[in-house]
């Protein structure tokens, strides 16, 4: 089967011939972890994106650029660079596919560029069905290779295909390591393609996310400070149409207050925000209509609001019932609202898919407090509100830059207590 070769840009080719010269050593030697060719050609690729034309394009590239600094690409490597005394060191583990989803359509950079810069070769599969802001990430990695070193072109790759066993079947077979980003009934059928014996999958399959906001301290607040609040739960939620698993999809009113005045002051500076910044056509609109409804006619949702297109408020019972919780898309911009006494009535709610908790107005140690007491039942990530979509080197739970790379012992005679 042929794929499309997107960068380096080429005719259509074999799968089984990409896979093979991938794999080849690249000119100048074996890339190492954190490669300066690799850093060199990252660099490239920040600038271009945080460069006033693209942000006006498509301004939610910016923060891929700003990851891609050099700066935050050293603070990256720092811990996977032990000292020369240390027994332990870090190589890569060879050659990284990854598979990354549809509906987010930068996600595939961060991956990918983090396996880079731990010396592996990587083959990215970009869905055919990606949009504008992936193929103007592709365009700009396209005009930085043209000042990179040969490596880059050699040891790195995207590639296009339809859904195909074959393709995905040949790229799993020629892998160090899988990494599959998507729905649960993604992961399943692509793990039916079989590894080599000594490979394994990351895998980052469906989850939610929620935000938990206190009650005392949103009333407290000053107007400018519930306008910033505000924008950033809106940048959580809307940028990728709340299909992000990131993006939050619940609203936790947390202990003492008027929770009432509170949500409604919360949803009225929402709609007004959204009004503005964002847009959610007919369609969509009458899509979470019919959603809300099927909601409050199954008893989940007590009491429905549509203030406008952006915003569909569901108001939940109290306690929330741990079934009832919205985990699933249901449109964007549909947000169900319920109250707490404290965060410690989160501990029966939190599922295992359940992954970001944007938060205003918890301190660290009320947060690290509930992190020990769900003891890993879930939630990956507390950040706060404005900062779900900020991706990380530790995602899900998971410590990508660790992952991408493996641990050689080094131990002289005089460290193992052997005679030479």
């Amino acid at each position: 089967m042929n794929v499309r070769q997107v960068f380096p840009p080429g005719p259509d080719a074999p799968v089984r011939r990409v896979a093979a010269q991938v794999r080849e050593a690249p000119p100048g030697g074996p890339l190492t972890v954190g490669d300066e060719r690799i850093r060199a050609f990252l660099e490239s690729v920040s600038r271009r994106l945080v460069a006033p034309a693209m942000a006006r394009r498509h301004p939610e590239l910016t923060a891929l650029g700003y990851f891609l600094r050099r700066s935050e690409v050293t603070r990256v490597l720092a811990r996977l660079r032990p000292d020369d005394a240390d027994p332990v060191l870090r190589v890569p583990r060879g050659l990284v596919f990854h598979i990354p989803p549809a509906n987010v359509d930068t996600l595939f950079v961060y991956s990918w560029a983090l396996s880079a810069l731990a010396g592996n070769h990587n083959v990215v599969r970009l869905s055919p069905r990606a949009g504008g802001p992936a193929r103007a990430v592709v365009e700009v990695l396209l005009d930085a290779l043209a000042d990179a070193h040969p490596a880059v072109a050699h040891s790195q790759r995207v590639v296009g295909y339809e859904r195909s066993t074959e393709a995905t079947g040949c790229l799993s077979a020629a892998c160090d390591l899988r990494v599959i980003w998507g729905g649960d009934e993604a992961v399943r059928e692509i793990r039916r393609q079989p590894l080599p014996p000594h490979a394994r999958d990351v895998t980052f399959p469906d989850r939610s996310s929620f935000a938990v906001i206190r009650t005392s301290a949103w009333l407290s607040a000053p107007p400018e400070e519930r306008e910033r609040v505000v924008t950033g739960f809106a940048n959580d939620a809307y940028w990728f149409g709340q299909a992000a698993c990131a993006s939050p999809r619940t609203v936790f009113w947390v202990g003492s207050g008027d929770r009432a005045a509170a949500a409604g002051d919360f949803n009225g500076r929402l709609t007004e925000h959204t009004a503005r910044r964002w847009r959610v056509d007919a369609a969509m609109a009458v899509r979470k209509r019919v959603a809300a409804y099927g909601l409050a006619a199954d008893g989940v949702a007590g009491r429905l609001s549509f203030p406008g297109n952006e915003v569909t408020v569901l108001e939940l019972p109290e306690p929330a019932d741990p079934a009832a919780l919205p985990r699933r898309w249901l449109g964007a911009g549909v947000f169900a609202h319920t109250g707490l006494g404290s965060l410690d009535g989160l501990l029966p709610l939190v599922d295992r898919k359940d992954q970001t908790m944007t938060h205003y107005g918890f301190e660290r140690a009320e947060l690290r407090e509930l992190a020990e007491a769900l003891a890993g039942r879930g939630i990956d990530r507390m950040v706060p509100i404005g900062s779900a979509l900020r991706f990380d080197g530790v995602w899900d739970g998971v410590d990508l830059p660790v992952e991408f790379t493996r641990l050689v012992s080094v131990a002289a005679p005089g460290d193992t207590g052997l005679s030479p």
